[in-house]
């Protein structure tokens, strides 16, 4: 129809590169990522996944290429769980301040809609009984579904996950996968995960970007899954 706007994937990369002190650690990212989408990025360590997502944050500025956003999204506005560190494990807060400071870029001080908001986030992570508890006296399942309450405080549309269950015991990790997978059902939120683990990424996500420095797969989960690439891939621990 004249005067319509043709819809814009979430986020786009054009032929997008990064690079450190003149090197670069990855290239030739093409993608669309949509509205809904589940995406994981697997690799090996030091293949630039980590790198990729700090990309869309804008932390990292490409060295290449270009990274676009639907107009009805914002970098400030992308939901981000970065990597576990010990930093983040001995926090000295409570878990409504942690949960609630997902906000902070936008306020100083919550609204009404914000405080509904955030009830519904420590609900759906199931922590609301956990609101005045110490953020370190937490397991690390529980701290990390309180992290990922704060980043989903910060958007309703695109949530950035780096290695989510790293570190974590079998139960803690299904779980959080479970919960992960609910908000993408439930509440409609676009997943960009990083993961070492393939079988959990084919479980729950539907697309795939296999990274080397370079793409060597990109596409739908089940064509990942017959390939040999997903075959003869056995992960790691860390990335850049």
């Amino acid at each position: 129809l004249e005067g319509s706007r043709i819809p814009m994937a979430l986020v786009t990369c054009q032929d997008v590169a990064f690079a450190y002190e003149g090197r670069t650690v990855v290239s030739h990212i093409q993608l669309e990522v949509n509205a809904g989408d589940y995406l994981c990025i697997v690799g090996e360590n030091g293949s630039g996944k980590s790198t990729l997502v700090k990309g869309i944050l804008g932390l990292v500025a490409p060295s290449r290429g270009r990274i676009l956003f639907d107009d009805g999204l914002k970098q400030n506005a992308i939901g981000y769980l970065p990597q576990r560190s010990a930093l983040q494990r001995d926090f000295p807060a409570s878990v409504r301040e942690v949960v609630s400071s997902g906000f902070a870029a936008r306020s100083l001080y919550l609204t009404a809609a914000q405080k509904t908001a955030m009830e519904e986030n420590l609900a759906l992570l199931r922590i609301a009984d956990l609101r005045k508890r110490s953020f370190m006296e937490l397991s690390g399942g529980q701290q990390q579904r309180v992290l990922l309450a704060r980043a989903l405080c910060a958007t309703s549309k695109l949530l950035l996950l780096d290695e989510p269950v790293a570190g974590l015991d079998p139960y803690a990790t299904k779980e959080m996968y479970d919960t992960i997978a609910d908000m993408h059902r439930e509440r409609g939120v676009t997943i960009i995960m990083i993961s070492h683990d393939v079988q959990a990424a084919t479980r729950y996500g539907d697309h795939i970007l296999h990274l080397r420095n370079v793409p060597l797969f990109y596409g739908t989960s089940e064509d990942y899954r017959k390939s040999e690439l997903c075959h003869s891939f056995s992960g790691g621990e860390s990335d850049v």
